[in-house]
This record gives structure tokens, sequence and C-alpha cells, in this order.
């Protein structure tokens, strides 16, 4: 009973797609174009440096894998280098990252799906709340099945996304190269744009790099992955070229029919007393900061429906693919003995089936912000904060430990590349222009700390903890897993 190796090249291309490619390029493009100030220049050059350090992030990050080609080698990473401590926090950081993505990407697909039965009008919260329930627990229950179900269900869905990304953006080159003159004349006028301060850049590449975020998958399920040390650098560069490229394209078909201003406004909600001049379905697509909602009704409005439903359901597989990478994490961190040991057990289908059950139970409860551009922020600055940590522990583990077996290493300036726009992302807002937001990210790490003394330094091998360990065992047919035997521990390498 162990995670089998089941994810070659073509599935790691395909995972990578299915992380990446999500609801972000939908809402995202707003939040860049609003922090450049409008400028188009800048908002595409943001676009393609996002894509950049995602690749040059996703590579340093491979290193971890290819060392500790385990489940969730970045927290092995961690724990060896920086302590438990700081380990489990990553852990923390991240299951609340896990929590709010997919909360928010059920919501967002249960929205368009709901939003033809409320024509004019937002939907009641009620229904679409219960069927972004529905919409979680089916990918969760997908899920137990194990990873090779989930690898054929990315791919279907992968190849959906790709084809609409594809299809916008061929429409808008098309839509360029005919000339038109409202087309073109807002390419030719970008230059006499205003320029955004490095404040606004910071902030605008926090929200373009949203949508690149899940760039470390194959890290984070390294244990499932064929032959790690060349399956995982492979599959980034070929997967995250293709997807900065398709971003790209992306942005600038979506500017080719709409000016910045559009872009920047088409969040807002017109009344219902307005849908004479705009149908339904344009203001509400994927969610309320979607940009690909004023698309499809300029360009196509006969098809929109097609389209939106398209989108919707190719956004699914994200939140399939978060469940996999969350519910893994648990796995990890259980045979530590930082969490229950129930998550480190495996189904007949070698499936962590209570890791994903706690990770989709959790999600369920999770409470999501109403403004989508802020909850994008913080995911954003959270990720870049866990990247800081990654690639500061990469250092030291080879000051430490250089003759550390790597089958692959990354080239040291990219790691150091990787650090410096970390320190950047993360202080330059705080520095500019300090808020109350950023005393609670603080306080909420503080809290990280004080479940883990609480939690991991007391004993918790109770009798009662021990039984309700056997019950759910037996509920759920799982085994413990033969490579918790074989965990990589500190003791054992030395480090």
């Amino acid at each position: 009973m162990q995670l089998s190796r089941a994810i070659g090249f073509f599935h790691g291309n395909i995972f990578l797609f299915s992380t990446t490619i999500g609801a972000g390029i939908f809402i995202s493009p707003k939040g860049v174009l609003k922090s450049s100030s409008g400028n188009i220049p800048v908002s595409l050059s943001i676009w393609a440096l996002c894509g950049i350090l995602n690749i040059v992030n996703g590579l340093c990050a491979a290193e971890t894998g290819a060392t500790f080609p385990r489940s969730a080698a970045v927290y092995f990473l961690l724990k060896r280098t920086l302590g438990s401590c700081v380990a489990f926090l990553h852990v923390w950081i991240k299951l609340f990252g896990y929590f709010i993505g997919l909360a928010a990407q059920s919501l967002l697909v249960a929205s368009s799906l709901i939003q033809p039965f409320y024509a004019g009008c937002s939907p009641p919260e009620l229904p679409k709340k219960c069927l972004a329930l529905a919409i979680l627990w089916s990918l969760g229950l997908l899920n137990i099945r194990g990873v090779k179900t989930v690898s054929w269900f990315q791919t279907l869905s992968s190849l959906v996304k790709v084809a609409i990304l594809c299809f916008i953006s061929l429409a808008g080159i098309v839509l360029l190269v005919m000339g038109r003159k409202e087309n073109v004349s807002r390419f030719e006028s970008a230059l006499d744009a205003e320029l955004p301060d490095a404040s606004q850049i910071a902030e605008a590449i926090l929200q373009g790099f949203y949508p690149y975020v899940g760039s470390t998958v194959l890290v984070n399920i390294a244990g499932e992955v064929k032959n790690p040390s060349r399956t995982i650098p492979r599959s980034l560069i070929s997967a995250l070229s293709i997807v900065t490229v398709i971003y790209l394209l992306t942005n600038i078909s979506y500017l080719t029919v709409l000016t910045p201003k559009e872009i920047i406004s088409s969040a807002n909600f017109q009344k219902c007393t307005d849908l004479e001049q705009s149908s339904a379905i344009s203001q509400f697509i994927i969610g309320s900061d979607s940009v690909a909602a004023t698309w499809v009704d300029r360009v196509l409005p006969s098809m929109q429906w097609v389209v939106s439903l398209g989108i919707s359901a190719s956004v699914i597989d994200t939140s399939s693919c978060g469940i996999l990478s969350g519910s893994r994490l648990l796995y990890a961190v259980s045979q530590e003995g930082q969490l229950p040991l129930i998550f480190s057990m495996l189904n007949e289908h070698l499936s962590p089936a209570a890791a994903v059950i706690q990770l989709t139970l959790l999600t369920s409860i999770a409470v999501i912000p109403s403004n989508m551009t802020n909850l994008l922020k913080y995911v954003g600055l959270a990720s870049w904060a866990l990247t800081g940590l990654t690639m500061t522990a990469l250092i030291k583990l080879r000051y430490q430990h250089p003759d550390l077996p790597r089958p692959y290493k990354a080239w040291l300036p990219m790691i150091f590349v990787s650090l410096v726009s970390s320190a950047f992302l993360i202080f330059m807002p705080i520095i500019q222009s300090p808020k109350m937001e950023h005393i609670y990210q603080v306080v909420f790490v503080l809290s990280g700390v004080l479940y883990y003394r609480l939690h991991v330094h007391l004993n918790q091998h109770s009798v009662f903890s021990e039984k309700i360990t056997c019950y759910l065992q037996l509920l759920f047919n799982m085994s413990p897993s033969e490579d918790q035997q074989n965990c990589i521990s500190t003791e054992k390498h030395g480090l």
C-alpha cells in the first residue's frame, strides 16, 4: 500500500494546464490593467514577466522534488533546513490558500451555472452555495477514486479550457489583422498612457501572478510522478511556456475588442432595468470580476451561452487538482506526526481518502469575501511569501549539505532572482501603503504558531484518538501506507 507513480510527462503537462489555467485569466486582467494605470505596454509586460518568474520559481522548486521525491516535497525541505515550526507554518498558510481557492472556484462555477435561471439579477446566495457544495463534493469523490481517474478527467477538461482560450486568442488576432480603426487605435496611442509607480507595479504583479499559481503542483505530488528529476523540469518548461504565450494572446484579444476603461469597469453589474443594452450572461459569466463576459457579448453575442458554460466547466478541473495537491499535503504532514495518523492511510484506490474528505469538509465551511480582486491579492501575497521561504531553504541546504544527492540542480542565480523578487513583492506594498490587513495577516501566521505549540508539542496519542482512528480506518476501508515506514527522516539524512 503506497502511492502509485502514475504521472508521466504527458499527464505532468496536463496537471500544470489544469492548475494554472483557471478563473484567473478571466478575472485578473482587470486588476493588472488597473494597477498599471491603464498602460497597455506595461500591462502586457507584467503578464510576460509573471510568466517568466513563474517558470523560474517552478524550476527552482523542481530541485526540491528531485531531492525529496515525495508528496509535499517543499514541506520536507523546510522541516530539514528551517525547522519543524516553519514547516508547519508553511502547511498552515498553504492549507488556508487551498480552502479559499477551492471555495472561490466552486462558487464561480456555481454562479455561472445558476445565473440563467435568474436572468437580469445576481442569483440568491442559498441555491448558489448549495450547487457549489455539490460540485465540491463531486470532485472530492472523484479524487477518492485515485490519481489515475483524476488524470483522465484532467485531460478532458484541460483540452476544453485550452480550446476556449485559443478561440479567444485567434479571434483577437483576426480582428487585429483586419485592421479596423477602433481596434488598432488603442494600441497606437498606448505609449501616451500614464506610467505606474513602483508600488503599483508590485500590486499589478501580485494580480498577474494569480493566474499562474499552481506551477508547483508536480512538486506537491512528486511521490506520484514517474522519474521526478526528469519529468518535473521538462513538464514545467513546456507547459508553462505554452501557458505564458496563451495568456499574452488572450490579453491582446481582450484589448483588441475592449478599451482599458471598459476592462477595468467590466466587473460592475448593470441595473435590472438596463437589460435591453446588456444580456444577463454578459454581466456574470465566471464571476462578478470577469472580463470575458463583456468580450463574448461584444464579439459573438449569439455564442455567449456556449462559451460561458464551457469556460465555467473548464474551471472545475482546477479545483480537482487543488483537492489532489492539498490532500497530499495532509498525507505527508500526517506521516511526520504533525497531523492525525488517519490522514496518512490509503484506500483500495491508493488514495488518502480521509485527507480528501477533511480538505473537502473544511473547504465547505470556508467564508469567501465578496471582493474577488482583494482575494486574489491575498492569495498571491501568500504564494510569494512561501516562495521566498522555499528559496531560502534551498540556499541553506546547498550551503550545509553540498554533497547531498541532487538528481536535478537549479541554476543558483535563478534561486536568488526568485528570492529577491519575492522579497520585493512582499515588502514593497507594506512600505508604500501600510494597511490594517497586513496586521491581520501577521495575526493569522501567529495563530498558526499557537496551534503548532498546542497540537504538535502536546501528547496527542490518547486512547480516545486511537479509537477514532480505528473506527475511521474501518469505515473508509483504509490501511497505513508502506512508504510511511520509509519516510525521509531528519536523523536518517543527518539534516
